[in-house]
């Protein structure tokens, strides 16, 4: 970890989502308004202190809306990462360390799913199963285990073979251990890296379908949903599509910004 925050990208990365997950835990403690509560009598207020963000086209307060929103987008996020990561691990370590026909039905399995593009897989499975939370982040975990997968995959086929696992395996070593024990921690720097840019990808995806109305659903704000509703409004109130646009991005960079750190880190 010292290495990490040495980095000046991680360090930069962390800073803002720092930032960012402290200004959500804000709206546990301080929510000036309700974010679904409407007021037509005050729609497009300006920044003031009454509305610190201005209100939007239906006199909702978008930084109440922009907390909540932004605790959405992480949360969808942290859980597509976390359920991915779990698929792509276990099926890239099978495929990886047991090879043969283990390797080429996973191998296939995952070229399948890879040959049809993700954003119009995530599209049939909440056209067909609903539009709810819970489906936007099923249809989203199955677009991350690929790249997981591939990755965890390469990995173990890299080291499967080295003097470490094979001293292991001699000294009476089972499977289970070797690859938990052995293989899997060499390969950390690479998981974190992968897992860290599936959770980019996942609160950019879930903000595209909020925007097309099929992720989070009203009255629930999302990055995706405001972006929606203030494009119709931008002259009358900037505010509602400029400050959610700049959230999102920041919120994007800093993982990125981590996830490149953590790529640089492990080079040298």
């Amino acid at each position: 970890m010292k290495k990490y925050f040495r980095n000046r990208s991680f360090l930069a990365g962390f800073i803002i989502v720092s930032a960012m997950v402290l200004f959500t835990l804000i709206g546990l403690i301080f929510l000036p308004y309700d974010p679904t509560a409407t007021d037509a009598v005050h729609k497009f207020q300006k920044i003031s202190s009454a509305h610190l963000l201005g209100t939007d086209h239906l006199g909702r307060d978008v930084f109440s809306r922009l907390v909540v929103g932004t605790r959405n987008s992480l949360m969808v996020g942290l859980c597509v990462m976390f359920f991915g990561s779990i698929v792509g691990i276990v099926l890239g370590a099978l495929a990886g360390f047991f090879g043969k026909w283990v390797d080429a039905f996973i191998s296939k399995l995952i070229e399948t799913q890879m040959a049809f593009p993700g954003i119009l897989l995530a599209l049939m499975l909440i056209s067909v199963l609903g539009a709810r939370i819970s489906i936007t982040i099923l249809a989203l975990t199955i677009m991350s285990v690929p790249r997981m997968t591939r990755i965890v995959r390469g990995g173990f086929i890299k080291y499967k073979n080295s003097l470490f696992v094979k001293s292991s395996i001699a000294k009476g070593a089972g499977s289970f251990r070797i690859i938990f024990r052995h293989i899997l921690p060499n390969i950390l720097s690479d998981i974190l890296v992968t897992a860290n840019l599936n959770l980019s990808l996942a609160i950019l995806s879930e903000s595209g379908l909020s925007y097309l109305g099929l992720g989070i659903q009203p009255p629930n704000p999302s990055f995706g949903q405001m972006l929606s509703d203030g494009q119709r409004f931008i002259f009358q109130s900037p505010y509602s599509v400029l400050i959610p646009a700049f959230a999102l991005i920041l919120l994007v960079l800093g993982f990125n910004l981590m996830g490149d750190g953590i790529s640089e880190v492990n080079k040298h």
